[in-house]
């Protein structure tokens, strides 16, 4: 479970969160909503403890981030918007690189190397260095050293930006298997289509705000409106005015 507990951070004269509290549950996928600038990436950044909130705190299973660091990121994997992933290294060694940051070796790497190689259908990039893979590729490999640790909790910037038909399909397959087996994902996004096919609850952001929480088809019908981006719309206006 990752909790926000009135979260705020500014950058000078630009107030980039703003008291943003909200819970994401175990065994569902929860979604920060929102447009660009919004406030999304800047949350998800204090939620993973890369950046340290003016104020508020984050706890993941009850762990809190800015006061046992090492004990929180050991419960969340983290898939990041750009991937970062290093050219001249294979994809396995990229996920054992990782991995070895969670203090797994011998068997247990072995078979959970293999276990994550399985899930993502990736088997035949194992021992391919990464430069030159396609976005899709590139995000199986992301995801790959994200979860080889089995975490109980991910967070995801962005997934499905830039991404084919084809790797879309997977990554959302992934997600609700990892959610079916009770892990909290809380992922961010602005593609209306990826909120309504992967949520259970929704989390509107607006102006380093959250604004309205939900699942999606009770955002819809509190709205009146035919689907998503229309109550999306409905409420970000509501809130300005």
């Amino acid at each position: 479970m990752i909790e926000t507990h009135t979260l705020k951070k500014s950058f000078g004269d630009v107030h980039a969160v703003q008291g943003a509290s909200f819970r994401a549950d175990n065994g569902t996928i929860s979604t920060l909503l929102g447009a660009n600038g919004s406030g999304k990436t800047t949350t998800l950044r204090m939620l993973c403890g890369l950046l340290q909130p003016d104020s508020g705190h984050v706890t993941i299973d009850e762990v809190n981030v800015g006061s046992n660091p090492m004990e929180a990121r050991q419960r969340l994997g983290v898939f990041p918007d750009p991937f970062g992933l290093y050219p001249r290294l294979t994809a396995r060694e990229h996920i054992h690189y990782f991995a070895r940051f969670h203090e797994l070796g011998g068997a247990k790497l072995r078979d959970a190397t293999n276990e994550v190689a399985e899930l993502l259908q990736m088997g035949e990039l194992l021992d391919r260095r990464c430069e030159g893979f396609s976005q899709g590729q590139r995000m199986k490999v992301a995801l790959a050293r994200a979860l080889v640790h089995r975490p109980p909790n991910v967070i995801l910037d962005e997934p499905t930006r830039g991404l084919d038909v084809i790797s879309v399909r997977l990554l959302r397959k992934v997600l609700r298997r990892m959610a079916e087996d009770g892990c909290c994902v809380l992922l961010s996004s602005h593609s209306m289509v990826d909120v309504e096919t992967l949520s259970d609850h929704v989390i509107i952001i607006d102006g380093g705000r959250v604004v309205h929480t939900g699942a999606p088809q009770d955002l819809i019908v509190a709205t009146q409106t035919p689907n998503l981006e229309e109550a999306f719309i409905a409420l970000t206006q509501r809130d300005a005015a």
